[in-house]
């Protein structure tokens, strides 16, 4: 059974930095993608940053682009989320997930991904 724990959310400041993991385990050695997508209060699910395990390709979202940077530990099929620059605007629930069998058409759609993490809640505010 495929499980993703995410940790590191908390307070930061705006300007502040905080850096997510997700540690996924009971996951075959190969997937397609881990993904991290984010939802604020009385909004939808959006995605944020996805890295293709093959290749170590990496996506995200264009006001995130340049201040976030996914990554990965290989060996601990860990993914990672460093946000600096934090603005009040990404206050939200950071969620991870893992796309195994996607093409990459579909890499930033949350519908193409089958598991997911409980979520990390990071909150940007003065």
């Amino acid at each position: 059974q495929v499980q993703l724990v995410e940790s590191g959310g908390g307070l930061v400041q705006p300007g502040g930095s905080l850096r997510l993991s997700c540690a996924a385990s009971g996951l075959a050695s190969r997937f397609y993608a881990m993904g991290w997508f984010r939802q604020a209060p009385g909004k939808e699910r959006e995605f944020v940053a996805a890295l293709r395990w093959n290749g170590g390709y990496t996506y995200y979202r264009e006001n995130v682009k340049g201040r976030f940077t996914i990554s990965r530990d290989n060996t601990r099929k860990t993914v990672y989320l460093q946000m600096n620059s934090l603005k009040p605007e990404d206050t939200a629930v950071y969620y991870c997930a893992v796309d195994l069998n996607g093409i990459l058409s579909t890499i930033r759609d949350s519908n193409a991904y089958e598991y997911w993490g409980r979520g990390t809640q990071v909150t940007v505010s003065s």
